[in-house]
């Protein structure tokens, strides 16, 4: 089984393929955290030391004993109050207004199959096509409450053995007889009783996502988080823990991956006594949930990962995980469509005729699905107005949506739309019919983002109208995909509805928004189970775990630059599969940058993603037409290798100046795709040789385009040499089947 609990000593052991994760309900009560690491056997409570410790106190339980004190012991759901002065995983102030908790350990319970959360998105371990690994998924849940204020904690975890994946909420219940106000809820808290560690996080800006960073922890707190109501461009919701001397190949780390789409923290501390934590939950920040009497509140998922050989492990755990266990719908597991956006290609200005036109050429060159883009509802002739009034602007598309997508559909071309459901223009009909849907402080100006408002999906009127409003559009045509974007970021948090809203406190309304979209989607996924959702905000920022469970791709970046593009996906890379990724071909000049760079380049940058165009393609020379052609049957020929296939970073862009170079392997070792950018050009150039990573070093390789043949062991030693580099930023590909 891959949870065991032993009744001598209390201990939870939690077993995956190469890791174990260890906790034990001690004799007071507590649930002290052990272990978590390199897969083991036995109890590892020898790790725990007790000692008379200066100003760290000692529950009354203790007595005499001042060896005792959580304040220097490793907890598994540390909270406020208990004499540990160290980060809080839960903060609950009273009826009484007091801050004080005091969980004590109360059962378990052990079953079959992965738990799951009311209303949010989470990792599952049943109905797969492929539900070999998921077999032996298991769910323990921990019980923990307070006596005196009658607050019940269960601890969640599920157990992923074939992924090496862990994950953990929890779910906090009002069992007494007084109000209680929820000021902080962490879903996950790792202590470390010793070590020295690095902090690898991904922070950005819009249009530049995901960058990587990595900083040694120092006795303090590192924190990131968003404070935006969704997951950012700035910071994501995931981040690794790393021992100094890890690598890509080489050493212990540990993941968190928040399965959230709105404001979230994360923290790394280390403590007086050389201990570090990292938990992770939601933002604290215009927080306060009222949880009434017999009410129940879910934090959200947090998925764990765990490697003892490199960063590289870790992240392809990761990969598989999300891919078969998070992403859903009909597109999860089967090529997508490589489609056009006409964004870049017209902006607003454009008629039907025109869509038809790009179509047309499209279609000729071997592109499957025709994207529309901004501007076709409402008054819409720029992003100033027209938002929430999601009816079809006949006069601009020339006739009906229907007729529009009826001949594309002639053409031989799937059909796809843009929508942004979550927000409203203050020149629209919606918003002067319903001026309090919007958020707004009452008495204030409100904060406007992009020209633009946000609706008030803590309401559910809100969010039903807006539901509907989709409903008319996808019923009114063939449509087959569905770009959800968000553009701004949430800064009048104040709900005209009050108390309508779901709660006496305006700190819920955040997560209620969240939930309130959570159930959107949700009823959108079971009505149009056909259709691909592309998720999208700016771009990437709402890249998460959370919105992935309801679009099994999201567009990575509003930047397509092909070289920055290298960075953003490379970071983005560390925690989430490329199958996840939204990326296109674009024009050049390119739009964001002004960068020029190879048709074939872009290509093979677009390539690691889900693939299509974004540009004009009437506009540009036979020899890049013919590049396309190229591009989609080489994608076509690819796809089961690069979305199901293992990823390896075989350089770091942010430090490697003359080339970035990834891998694609076949499960099984028997087919790998190798591909480079060079990114400095010189005169009389050195040589360069790229190792490769997981093949078979008992067999040959056989380059498919040259013949050439390769020993395995010798590709990962020395390295395979890259043609020399003339001209910027030429970029090739190795497709390499084992002999």
């Amino acid at each position: 089984m891959a949870i065991q609990y032993q009744e001598n000593g209390r201990i939870f052991t939690l077993h995956t393929d190469h890791s174990t994760y260890q906790m034990k309900a001690d004799s007071y009560g507590n649930l002290l955290h052990l272990y978590y690491g390199d897969r083991t056997e036995g109890s590892m409570e020898y790790l725990l030391t007790f000692g008379d410790r200066g100003f760290s106190p000692n529950p009354y339980e203790a007595g005499d004993d001042r060896t005792y004190s959580l304040d220097a012991l490793p907890q598994e759901y540390p909270y406020q109050g208990s004499g540990d002065f160290r980060s809080p995983a839960l903060a609950v102030e009273q009826a009484d207004k007091s801050y004080g908790l005091n969980l004590r350990y109360g059962g378990y319970e052990i079953s079959k199959g992965k738990y799951s959360l009311p209303g949010l998105p989470s990792m599952y371990g049943e109905g797969l096509e492929d539900a070999e690994s998921l077999e032996d998924a298991e769910s323990l849940k921990i019980h923990l409450t307070d006596q005196v204020s009658g607050l019940a904690v269960t601890l969640l975890y599920g157990v992923f053995p074939g992924y090496d994946i862990i994950t953990r909420a929890v779910c906090v219940k009002n069992e007494g007889n007084g109000p209680a106000a929820l000021k902080r809820v962490y879903s996950a808290c790792l202590d470390f009783l010793h070590g020295e560690y690095d902090l690898i996080q991904f922070y950005g800006r819009h249009a530049m996502e995901r960058n990587f960073q990595r900083t040694a922890l120092c006795h303090g707190a590192q924190v990131i988080g968003s404070r935006r109501g969704t997951s950012s461009h700035q910071y994501n919701p995931f981040l690794i823990l790393a021992g100094r001397e890890t690598t890509e190949n080489h050493g212990p780390c540990y993941s968190m991956s928040f399965v959230y789409s709105g404001a979230f923290k994360a923290e790394a501390e280390t403590d007086q006594y050389g201990q570090t934590r990292m938990s992770m939950g939601l933002q604290d920040e215009m927080f306060s949930y009222e949880l009434k009497p017999g009410e129940i509140f879910f934090g959200p998922e947090v998925i764990m990962g765990y490697s003892g050989h490199g960063l590289g492990t870790l992240s392809r755990s990761i990969h598989k995980a999300m891919r078969r266990s998070l992403c859903r719908g009909k597109y999860k597991t089967i090529p997508r469509p490589v489609l056009i956006n006409n964004w870049e290609a017209t902006y607003f200005d454009f008629t039907g005729e025109k869509i038809l036109d790009i179509a047309r050429q499209a279609k000729e060159l071997g592109v499957e699905m025709m994207v529309l883009d901004d501007g076709w509802f409402g008054k819409r002739d720029s992003d100033c107005s027209g938002l929430g009034d999601w009816q079809v602007n006949v006069k601009k598309l020339g006739g009906s949506l229907g007729s529009l997508v009826s001949r594309i559909n002639g053409l031989g071309m799937k059909f796809g739309i843009w929508m942004e459901p979550e927000m409203v223009s203050e020149d629209s009909s919606l918003y002067r019919e319903h001026p309090d849907w919007a958020f707004a402080v009452p008495g204030r100006k409100p904060v406007r983002g992009r020209s633009q408002l946000v609706l008030d999906f803590s309401r559910k009127e809100v969010a039903d109208y807006i539901f509907d409003s989709i409903c008319r559009v996808l019923d009114s045509a063939h449509i087959e995909y569905l770009k959800w974007d968000m553009n701004r970021s949430i800064a009048d948090v104040y709900s005209a509805a009050g108390k309508m809203a779901g709660g006496d406190s305006p700190g819920s309304i955040l997560y209620r928004y969240m939930l309130g979209l959570y159930d959107l989607l949700e009823r959108l996924t079971k009505r149009y189970p056909d259709l691909l959702i592309e998720g999208c905000s700016g771009g990437g920022g709402r890249f998460d775990a959370g919105m992935l469970y309801y679009t099994p791709q999201i567009w990575c970046s509003d930047n397509t630059d092909a070289v920055d593009r290298i960075r953003i996906q490379y970071g983005t890379s560390f925690g989430y599969p490329i199958s996840a990724v939204g990326s296109h071909v674009s024009a050049v000049p390119n739009h964001q940058t002004g960068r020029i760079t190879p048709m074939k380049t872009r290509g093979v940058v677009a390539m690691a993603g889900s693939f299509g165009y974004e540009l004009n393609l009437s506009a540009i020379s036979e020899e890049d037409k013919n590049c396309v052609r190229e591009q989609i049957d080489a994608y076509h020929k690819y796809w089961h290798l690069i979305h199901d296939g293992a990823y390896y970073r075989l350089t770091n862009p942010f430090e490697d100046r003359e080339a970035a170079a990834w891998l694609f392997v076949r499960e099984d070792k028997g087919e790998a795709l190798l591909n480079t950018v060079a990114l400095e050009t010189h005169g009389n150039p050195l040589s360069l040789y790229i190792p490769l990573e997981g093949l078979d070093p008992e067999a040959m390789y056989r380059d498919e385009d040259t013949g050439t043949e390769y020993p395995g062991a010798g590709l990962m030693s020395a390295g395979i040499p890259i043609p020399p580099r003339t001209g910027e930023y030429q970029a090739f590909q190795v497709h390499l089947r084992r002999i």
